[in-house]
Parts: C-alpha cells; structure tokens; sequence
C-alpha cells in the first residue's frame, strides 16, 4: 500500500507509491553520446573560448588563461546574475524588484574531457572540495551577496549543456525559498527539542541502517526517510556544522571519499543516469546578525544528489506532492549491494 511521509524538516509530505512495482532496473537509461568532433570550450587550449579565469589550481605555474591546469573556474559566459553593479531596491505598486546582482561561476573539474566526477581520483576530487570551498569564502566577502548554491547538473535530462564535467556556483542577493523552508524547519525542530533535526536524523540511521548507503568516519550517505525521488540520496557530515567552508582538511578528504562511492554507486547501478546535485549550507549571516539567532547550533549542511529517473506531472506542479514510486530503503539496500572495484 502506498505510505504518505512527511519530512521532518520542512513538513513536506511524500507519497512512496512502490506498489507501483517500479524497481531499479526500471530505472536504468541508455548513455547519451555527444556528437564527434563536437567543439568543447572547457578542454585545453581553448581558454580563450571563455571568459577570463577567476581563480586555477596549476601544478606547473603556468600562465593564466592557458593549458597547465587541473582544476579552472571562470564567469558563466551566460550568467542568470551579474556581479556588477548595486541592488537598487524598489516598488513598482504592490510589487518589488531590484537588479540582477550576484555572481554566476562555473568550476571546470579536470581538463580531461571524457572523465565525469566519479572518474577522478580521491585526490583530485579533494582539490576539487578544496576550490569549492575556496570560491565560496571569497565570494561570502561579499556584501551584497546573502546565499550560495553550488551545484551540479550531468546529463541533458538533469539541464547540462556541455558533457565536460563542471559544476556551477551561483551566489543571490536573497536566501531561495527552498533554503528559507530548511533553516525555519531547522530552527523550530531545535526551538522545541533543544537538538539539531539533521544530527537527530543521521544518529537513527546510523543506528538503524536500513536507508543508509555508505558511511565512513566524516560523512554519512542516506536516502532520506522521506525521499522525494528514486535513489535520491544526501550526504552529511556526521560532526555538527552549518557551513560547508568549514570544512577540515581531513574532511575534505573524508568528503571526496563518500562522494566517489556515491556516484559510483549511481552510475554502476543505473548505466551513468543523469541527476543533478545541490549544495545546502547556511546563508551569509554577515548582513543581518541576530536573523537566524540559533543557526549555529540548529542548521546541518548536506549534499542532496538527485537522480533524474522520473518526470514531474500535473499532480506534483499542482499540489507540491511528489510521487516516489521507489521506497528510499529499498533504493538504499540496492545501492549497498553494489560493488565498486
């Protein structure tokens, strides 16, 4: 019988239709080829096809914007924000706007074309964790910008352009509302047990099991109790922080660790499925101090990687309901089965 469950952070409901009969290998999709020959500009020798690099990890100290990289980011060449410019708040009537201020980056994770993230070395993903985190204390000096999303989007279905691998930054001058649900969530969880929800969560799966998909001694890969999509799965520190640039060197290796596995996991199990993943971590507290009073003690970040295995239809567009027609522990016991040479 199909269950309803409701998220312990933002109270959202989730229908788990698996009398549905949908199974993993439901979900395995065949492995879309880019045409040959295509012209790509995040492969060496054409940086001069994107915009100047902002920031480059070169072992050999090569010339900006040439070949002798390993890890390169630089402005989206079609950025959805600016970071030109000021805010210039106003009303038009009963409406408010202001300027499309912000940063939009893209962080190009190997000049090695034809490799996906879950390819890389656990070294290199680390220098990939160490950029990441770089970039986002940078770009958190900046006043004007109140939240970061790092994210990653692989395979057309899941809304990538180019099939070099990268991930994207994009910083706003307001906190999404998607983010907004998690911190308020957060905040009442803690207001009313004096604990942190995401260490509560991560301590009953730890202890129980039966969704969790990989652990080692920093992080912890689960799919969520009450999880929107089929193999959806997040990943979270198991030590008690807000902010992802936190992040201790040993983390940062203990995290490129249970990404590899994860990834891995996915694309073994389901032939390379596209999936998109996000980063969630606190907004940047400098511009209103006292907001989020308890946000150090009541906010967890996490990594949530989502398959793109299912369309969302009218009833999910109107209702805010997502249908998973894969129940999270028998995505996560399937997942655990998979062996990675």
């Amino acid at each position: 019988m199909p269950q309803l469950r409701k998220d312990p952070v933002v109270g959202r409901w989730v229908i788990i239709a698996s009398d549905r009969k949908f199974r993993p290998s439901s979900f395995i999709v065949e492995e879309s080829l880019e045409p040959e020959g295509q012209f790509c500009p995040f492969c060496p020798g054409n940086e001069e096809k994107t915009p100047p690099e902002i920031y480059a990890v070169r072992p050999d100290m090569s010339p900006s914007n040439s070949p002798g990289w390993t890890v390169r980011v630089v402005p989206n060449k079609y950025p959805a924000l600016k970071i030109e410019g000021t805010l210039d708040k106003k009303g038009q009537g009963m409406y408010d706007l202001m300027n499309g201020i912000g940063a939009h980056e893209v962080v190009i994770e190997s000049p090695e074309h034809s490799l996906q993230m879950e390819d890389f070395s656990l070294d290199h993903l680390g220098t990939i964790i160490r950029v990441y985190r770089d970039r986002c204390i940078d770009l958190k000096r900046d006043q004007r910008l109140r939240y970061l999303m790092l994210f990653k989007n692989f395979g057309k279905e899941a809304g990538a352009s180019l099939v070099h691998s990268h991930t994207q930054i994009i910083a706003t001058p307001v906190t999404p509302k998607r983010v907004k649900e998690e911190l308020a969530g957060a905040k009442r969880y803690y207001e009313y047990k004096d604990r942190c929800v995401f260490c509560d969560m991560l301590d009953q799966e730890i202890e129980k099991k039966e969704r969790v998909v990989a652990v080692n001694q920093g992080f912890i890969a689960m799919a969520p109790f009450a999880s929107r999509f089929p193999f959806e799965t997040w990943i979270m520190p198991i030590r008690h922080s807000p902010d992802f640039e936190a992040l201790s060197e040993s983390e940062e290796k203990q995290f490129a660790e249970i990404i590899h596995i994860v990834l891995k996991k996915l694309s073994l199990a389901l032939t390379k499925p596209p999936y998109n993943f996000v980063l969630h971590s606190s907004p940047n507290r400098y511009f209103r101090p006292g907001h989020w009073e308890t946000i150090e003690k009541d906010y967890h970040w996490h990594l949530e990687v989502i398959p793109r295995l299912t369309n969302a239809g009218g009833f999910e567009w109107g209702t805010g309901f997502y249908i998973n027609p894969t129940s999270p522990e028998e995505a996560a016991e399937f997942l655990r089965s998979v062996t990675i040479e």
